[in-house]
């Protein structure tokens, strides 16, 4: 599972016109799954975005977490993040998880966001979105839950 987070000072998505989601100061948080993830790849992810210190104290230093402020989350599923672009000028999507698989997956990641306690707005799976995006920072992080079973450097 991969997960581009940005800091935001506020966001909204639309979809067909209609706004579903939008938020104050917090996170954006684009959602893709693979066809190899499952629900320990939801549980890395989840953990690390929350307890992730991106968001500064009052000496300006990243010592706080999204928990810490109680930041606003606005989870996005987004397959793009699993483009293959080494072949061609089209992306590949094969590692792409199957839309009815990463559905389920996506709202069992939605469920997990939801308990820790952090107001979380969504879009719509599969739907076409606007999502609008005031970048605090800017401060864009990739994560991936492969990550998760490499060594640490150092």
């Amino acid at each position: 599972m991969r997960a581009l987070i940005q800091r935001v000072s506020q966001a909204a998505v639309l979809v067909d016109g209609e706004s579903l989601g939008q938020i104050g100061p917090g996170l954006v948080v684009f959602v893709g799954i693979s066809r190899e993830d499952d629900e320990a790849d939801a549980d890395y992810i989840v953990s690390k975005i929350v307890n992730l210190r991106i968001f500064s104290d009052e000496g300006g230093r990243f010592n706080l977490s999204a928990l810490d402020i109680e930041a606003q989350l606005l989870v996005i599923s987004q397959f793009t993040l699993y483009a293959d672009t080494r072949k061609g000028r089209r992306p590949s999507f094969t590692d792409a998880g199957l839309p009815e698989d990463a559905a389920k997956l996506f709202d069992v990641t939605l469920g997990k966001f939801k308990q820790t306690g952090l107001a979380v707005e969504t879009g719509r799976f599969q739907a076409h979105m606007l999502v609008s995006i005031e970048n605090d920072g800017p401060v864009t992080i990739m994560l991936d839950s492969e990550d998760r079973n490499r060594p640490h450097r150092g």
